[in-house]
């Protein structure tokens, strides 16, 4: 059994090459979800929504919002699920590994309102795409938790029994599957489903752990894909995409969404970056250290701070309030750094201000 060896350095730029953020650029939308696996939902937009900041920072300013929407709710060469956007091409996997975790307690429910189920499909069928609210609730029993809203639940989205087929604002039309996915989507078995879920998310992480705790979302394990390999003083064993090892590497700086996945395992970003952080949006703001959605500044292969900034759109300024340095910065660093602020602001079309006081 080949254990391959590596450097952090080498773990780091596995990584950043994996998230398509190294040199040179993608130009591709559909290519990097593709390549990311999932874009998260997040409705907080101090600055913009989480997807549009993962995909401006691979694709710069050139990307438009307007592009992903188009994707998604016209050409239908990305589609939307619970939380994530996604290639239709991951659906069959991602749908039935939602239907095997199921929790004995959900799949009661399904059964208990087997009349509720059948009477959405029904009014999908016929008026479909509808709002939530335009669905009635025709539920036996209740459910103790958001979903559809009130009693409605998205357990049938998570099955694949109904689809999201685009957005009102923040609100989200559904219809039946077959108007939104792709026709004769193949039936996967559970181990099959874990797999392939295990294969593409080594290939977005570039080196991960195979399993440790999971957390709500997107898992950050990957089972026994790839390789094994050990990283220079971080304990214990990964599992490395052979396709990544011994490429040249040329990076660039980037920021990067709270939510981005180079990020989102903290307790890998601290082990191979080095670096700490936390979304501090739910904390009383006298104790937030770094700001309310401070942004990760990545600098060729490493972490190197934190961007605390505010798009006032009303006053068409980028506010940077703060750029916290976890590392002394460079004349260079310092100059990549506002070059991608200035970038940033420019897409957004605002102009950038920073208080006297920084």
């Amino acid at each position: 059994m080949v254990v391959h060896r590596l450097t952090r350095d080498d773990a780091r730029r596995i990584a950043v090459r994996a998230q398509l953020l190294a040199v040179p650029r993608p130009s591709d939308l559909v290519a990097v979800v593709e390549r990311l696996t999932v874009l998260q939902l997040d409705p907080t937009a101090a600055i913009a929504p989480s997807a549009d900041l993962v995909l401006f920072s691979r694709l710069g300013p050139t990307y438009d919002p307007a592009q992903l929407t188009r994707a998604i709710e016209v050409e239908r060469r990305l589609v939307e699920t619970v939380a994530y956007i996604r290639t239709p091409d991951d659906l069959p996997a991602v749908i039935a590994e939602a239907r095997a975790a199921t929790h004995p307690s959900a799949r009661a429910w399904l059964e208990q309102n087997a009349s509720f189920r059948r009477d959405i499909l029904a009014v999908l069928a016929a008026k479909g795409p509808l709002l939530s609210r335009d669905i009635p609730d025709t539920s036996a029993v209740p459910w103790p938790s958001s979903g559809w809203t009130n009693n409605r639940n998205e357990l049938l989205a998570r099955h694949g029994e109904v689809a999201i087929a685009g957005r009102k604002g923040r609100q989200r039309y559904w219809d039946l599957p077959e108007r939104v996915y792709p026709v004769d989507l193949p039936d996967l078995d559970p181990g099959e489903a874990a797999r392939l879920r295990d294969e593409r998310r080594l290939a977005a992480l570039g080196i991960a752990r195979s399993g440790g705790t999971l957390t709500p979302g997107e898992s950050p394990f990957v089972g026994l894909a790839g390789e094994e390999a050990v990283v220079e003083g971080v304990p214990g064993t990964w599992r490395v995409d052979p396709a990544y090892l011994g490429l040249p590497f040329e990076g660039r700086t980037a920021l990067l969404s709270p939510f981005d996945r180079l990020i989102h395992d903290r307790v890998r970003t601290e082990q191979l970056f080095g670096y700490e952080y936390l979304l501090e949006m739910y904390k009383p703001r006298e104790k937030r250290r770094w700001g309310y959605f401070a942004l990760p500044v990545l600098h060729h292969d490493r972490l190197v701070g934190k961007l605390d900034a505010t798009a006032d759109r009303k006053a068409g300024v980028l506010v940077v309030n703060a750029l916290h340095e976890d590392v002394p910065f460079t004349p260079a660093m310092t100059a990549e750094v506002d070059a991608e602020i200035e970038a940033l602001a420019t897409w957004l079309n605002l102009e950038t201000t920073r208080p006297r006081s920084s």
